[in-house]
């Protein structure tokens, strides 16, 4: 994976992700194959900025593979509205399998 770098720190998975117009970096635990807790950080801009708590939130709970994730990354954006510039859905979900590691 291009931009991706990941690695595993006492059972908590982490990766950072180059994206077109910033940095996301996320740390995540999984429960089976499914995303138990995740916290999202990085270089990049979200508006309205409290979204990203919402974005967490959504990802909880979700099969931690590609198809599934980016479901919710995209319902997450229809409902909420949010805008992040130079950065789409595929970006995010990106980044969390760079964390899973697949």
């Amino acid at each position: 994976m291009s931009g991706c770098a990941h690695w595993i720190d006492d059972g908590l998975k982490s990766a950072e992700f180059k994206a077109p117009n910033g940095l996301i970096r996320i740390d995540l635990e999984l429960d089976g194959d499914i995303i138990s807790s995740i916290s999202i950080t990085g270089d990049f801009f979200m508006y309205p900025e409290d979204s990203l708590d919402q974005l967490e939130d959504t990802l909880v709970g979700a099969k931690a593979d590609r198809a599934s994730l980016l479901v919710r990354v995209e319902n997450f954006y229809s409902s909420t509205g949010v805008q992040t510039p130079m950065m789409c859905p595929e970006h995010w979900v990106e980044a969390i399998m760079c964390a899973i590691g697949g």
